[in-house]
């Protein structure tokens, strides 16, 4: 974006001119331009742009002149005319209008030396196109202008100096006599004449000048000449040897440095706009960007289109240096090294250099004070490697690459950290079809994101994987994507043969740089096969003392081995993890690896069955045994902190079931299973809970242990009810009956033939589930436990309502609530409370149905049971249907529709669709739920 005010008022995008409108909304537009960034009042608007004659309705003729300029600037990004404190704002950076522009660069020309200040006052005296606002007329403009006009006057008077100083007399000399015709009365402009005639040999020229000038305010002022003039008029007469031209100065160097830009950079339009954000933010500091990431996310790729997009900040040059923090061929570089390379760009004699680092850095900074420079320290080992290459001037900007986390730069040089993460699936994409061209990757867009996902968005990946096709140009996509998708050969397919353009050696570099003990504990991260790891989970990992974790991950972190999005939670790129099982593999102690894998899983499996057993106080147990030596299993210490234990590490504990799997820990892959049924239950996870228990049956299978085999049977077959596939579920069931009858388990005939009561009513058949209900209670009431016989007399409750036999239904249905009340089992008294609202449902009593329903629900929403929730919402819409509330009985199944869609349950998705279609709104709806929006 540029806008332009010193000459015809305009304005660019990318180049091309914006159509600003009619002179009086050009002018608004310079009102908010000449106090960009802040807040214009509309009454100061107003006046600036109509004086004391504004519009009959003034504001509103201003609000529509800003709403057309901003639409007008709408596709320029990071410009926007915002509304604040009474009055419009135009936010932007300034330097994109030429007349802070100029401001900034005659401040910053008032406090540099010669050299530096004569390039400072061309560059704005450049920028300069005719008269600024030209074509606008408003008494506020007109004194803008002329405050204006002065400084360029003053900054052209200034520039003469600047130039006879450095002894370019002869080349002012016509310039200097046009200014002078044009300003007579100006002295210290004709002092600069005498003196710039007296240098180029026409002394006698000199003092017919001054005599003119003496008679001429003489004439018209009455008044002599001042002592500036009087004393350059004597220094003439006397010929003094101070006016002698000075010597020619030794030309400025500008050092180019930079390398070219990537060729097939793309996006990160986020990080290049905090770049621009940083530069422009530093004021009287150097402004200092720490951009940081892993190996091969494109931090140099960043740091270089950066600079290239804005050489136009930095005419004095641009330094680069690669400090090759994390070279793989090689030591990181020698400050000292970097320093007198910098000596040398910046022109200094050798001669002149002095002998210690701690001279050489002074002199540095003596050469860049003032300049303004664009200094690059890319691939940075560490902040003692940096300092010595800090400028002291705050015209530099600094920008450093590395693949640490700089903490120590910011904390004492306030720089400004960006950490780079993968490019995400557009972006991606982008940067394969700059590599491929368009028409391949439109070819196989299905085989482009897979190579994204292998790739992790990982910009030096990508680009491998982009050479590897590249090379082949025969060849379909999807051959590279076989390479990659095998996880054995993953790294071996991301390598082009050199060093920097494999992905094994960029993490090697990194990983090489660690200590021992978080080398060892990057190695052993390799088995959390999840989507992040905790440092509670780290610690068992590890065997580490807890208080020892934190430092050993904040190493990791540092390195960028390990990212922290979350406090305390770390996760790493999958390409990392398949580095760190490489390492771990080479360490050749094996027994080692195997103990630190079973304490992870122990972990997860020790901690689930403390946090179920929160939930779920009255299930039938399992033994679990001692974990092993140095894991160290959570104890959450209440329901709540279950419930968000369990939530927060879901999808590990998953992977801690894949991690036994994988291992053949058949006795921690089916108890992993059952510590999270009632998370699952709960949250309607039955694909997780069927995957789970599908794995579970397998491993028992594996045991000789009947009991694994009775309860992996029967909860499978719960997992085949949830997931509507009713013929496996039954057949699950009736094993687990079979084995359970074979070796005299009646605890496990009774559980089973409760969840068997259960698949007959999901299949329709409430008089064969009632029959299997009945056989259970009898079983029940000899085990002694009484929160199991009262969900035995619930199901017989139930199922009695279910077929017509109401008041057997009733008996049963409050003998389980008594019994679910007695013992507190809150997830059994929601069930009751149901069972009774569809009791008096049946009975036509709908008052009643809707407080035992309105009871459950809340009991439910306090357990996180959203299961049951949405089931429970579908019955109290029906209640309120059936008395004619069809207002809320539709936000009642817009409400259980949204869960059930959540929990793929497709079946009560349909139903629930279908009666919205049936149940037109009511006009009116007095009922509690319609008043408050949610029961």
């Amino acid at each position: 974006m540029e806008f332009q005010l010193l000459g015809e008022v305009e304005a660019r995008v990318d180049g091309e001119f914006v159509e600003l409108g009619h002179a009086r909304q050009r002018c608004v537009l310079v009102a908010l331009l000449a106090d960009a960034n802040t807040s214009v009042p509309a009454d100061e608007l107003l006046e600036r742009v109509w004086a004391d004659r504004p519009p009959a309705r003034g504001r509103d003729t201003l609000y529509s002149y800003v709403s057309r300029l901003r639409r007008a600037l709408s596709a320029a990004d990071g410009v926007n005319i915002g509304k604040q404190a009474g009055g419009y704002v135009l936010r932007l950076d300034p330097d994109t209008v030429d007349l802070h522009l100029f401001q900034r660069y005659l401040a910053q020309a008032r406090t540099a030396e010669d050299p530096r200040a004569q390039v400072l006052l061309e560059r704005a005296l450049g920028l300069w196109r005719g008269e600024a606002f030209a074509g606008l007329d408003t008494p506020w403009v007109n004194s803008l202008r002329a405050r204006v006009e002065q400084a360029r006057h003053t900054a052209e008077i200034d520039l003469v100096d600047l130039k006879l100083r450095a002894g370019r007399h002869a080349e002012i000399l016509g310039e200097l006599a046009t200014q002078v015709s044009r300003h007579p009365f100006n002295e210290r402009l004709a002092s600069q004449y005498l003196l710039a005639l007296y240098r180029s040999g026409r002394q006698r020229d000199a003092l017919a000048h001054y005599q003119q000038v003496r008679r001429l305010l003489a004439e018209e002022l009455g008044a002599d000449p001042g002592p500036l003039l009087r004393e350059t008029h004597r220094r003439i007469l006397t010929a003094d040897s101070a006016l002698a031209p000075p010597a020619p100065a030794p030309p400025v160097v500008v050092p180019r440095q930079l390398p070219a830009p990537p060729a097939t950079f793309v996006a990160r339009a986020g990080a290049l706009a905090e770049l621009d954000k940083i530069a422009q933010a530093a004021a009287g500091t150097v402004a200092i960007s720490a951009i940081g990431g892993p190996g091969g996310i494109g931090k140099t790729w960043l740091a270089l289109h950066w600079a290239h997009r804005n050489l136009d900040r930095f005419p004095d040059g641009q330094l680069y240096v690669d400090l090759r923090g994390f070279d793989p061929a090689g030591e990181p570089l020698p400050p000292e090294a970097a320093l007198r390379g910098f000596l040398d760009a910046l022109g200094a004699e050798p001669g002149s250099i002095p002998a210690t680092p701690h001279a050489q850095a002074g002199l540095y900074r003596s050469l860049v004070a003032t300049r303004s420079l664009l200094i690059v320290l890319d691939n940075a080992h560490d902040t003692g490697q940096i300092l010595p290459l800090l400028p002291g001037s705050p015209t530099c900007t600094v920008l450093v690459t590395s693949r640490r986390e700089l903490g120590d730069l910011a904390a004492t040089h306030g720089a400004h950290p960006l950490i780079l993460d993968g490019l995400d699936e557009v972006e991606s994409r982008e940067l394969l079809t700059g590599h491929l061209g368009h028409d391949r990757t439109a070819a196989e867009p299905q085989v482009v994101t897979e190579l994204i996902e292998l790739c992790e968005g990982i910009p030096l990946a990508l680009s491998i994987a982009a050479a590897r096709a590249a090379a082949r140009p025969a060849f379909p996509l999807a051959v590279v994507a076989e390479e990659l998708r095998d996880t054995a050969s993953r790294l071996d397919a991301l390598d082009t043969g050199g060093l920097t353009g494999s992905m094994r050696a960029v993490f090697a570099a990194s990983y090489r740089n660690l200590s021992p003990r978080a080398a060892e504990v990057f190695t052993l991260l390799a088995h959390a096969y999840g989507p992040d790891v905790s440092r509670a989970a780290v610690a068992s990992l590890s065997g580490l003392p807890a208080p020892d974790v934190p430092l050993v991950l904040r190493e990791l972190r540092t390195a960028h081995l390990v990212q922290e999005d979350v406090p305390g939670r770390y996760r790493m790129h999958d390409l990392l993890r398949l580095y760190a099982g490489e390492q771990a593999a080479r360490s050749g102690d094996e027994d080692t690896r195997q103990a630190a894998a079973r304490r992870l899983a122990d972990f997860y499996l020790h901690t689930a069955h403390a946090a179920e057993r929160l939930l779920h106080p009255h299930r039938m147990r399992i033994e679990l045994g001692e974990p092993g030596t140095g894991c160290q299993p959570l104890h959450p210490r209440d329901e709540t902190a279950a419930l968000a234990w369990l939530a927060a590490e879901h999808a590990n504990v998953l992977a801690a079931q894949r991690l036994a799997i994988h291992h053949g820990w058949h006795d921690a892959v089916w108890r992993i299973a059952w510590t999270l049924d009632t998370f699952h239950r709960r949250q309607g996870y039955s694909h997780h809970q069927l995957r789970a228990w599908r794995a579970g049956l397998a491993a028992t299978e594996c045991l000789d242990d009947p009991a694994a085999q009775i309860l992996a049977h029967r909860n499978l077959g719960i997992a085949f009810i949830r997931a509507d596939q009713h013929d496996q579920a039954v057949d699950n069931l009736e094993r687990a009956m079979a084995l359970a009858g074979r070796v005299g388990d009646v605890e496990a005939q009774a559980h089973t033939l409760l969840v068997l009561a259960y698949a007959w009513e999901c299949r329709g058949d409430n008089r064969r589930a009632l029959d299997q209900a009945t056989r259970a209670l009898p079983l029940f009431q000899t085990l002694g436990n009484p929160v199991w016989e009262a969900q035995a007399h619930n199901q017989v409750g139930k199922y009695s309502t279910d077929t017509g036999e109401y008041e057997q239904g009733r008996i049963h249905a409050d003998l389980a609530l008594t019994l679910f009340r007695r013992h507190s089992d809150r997830d059994g008294e929601a069930d009751a409370l149901s069972s009774l609202g569809q009791l008096a449902q049946g009975e036509g009593e709908h008052l009643r149905a809707l407080d035992h329903f309105r009871q459950a629900l809340r009991i439910h929403r306090d357990l996180g049971h959203s299961y049951a929730e949405a089931d429970t919402l579908d019955r109290l819409a029906r209640t309120h249907a059936a008395l004619g509330q069809n207002r809320t009985a539709r936000q009642l199944w817009k409400q259980a529709l949204a869960l059930y869609d959540d929990q793929n349950r497709t079946r009560e998705v349909e139903q629930v669709q279908a009666r919205l279609t049936e149940t037109p709104p009511d006009a009116k709806d007095d009922s509690p739920e319609c008043q408050r929006g949610r029961p």
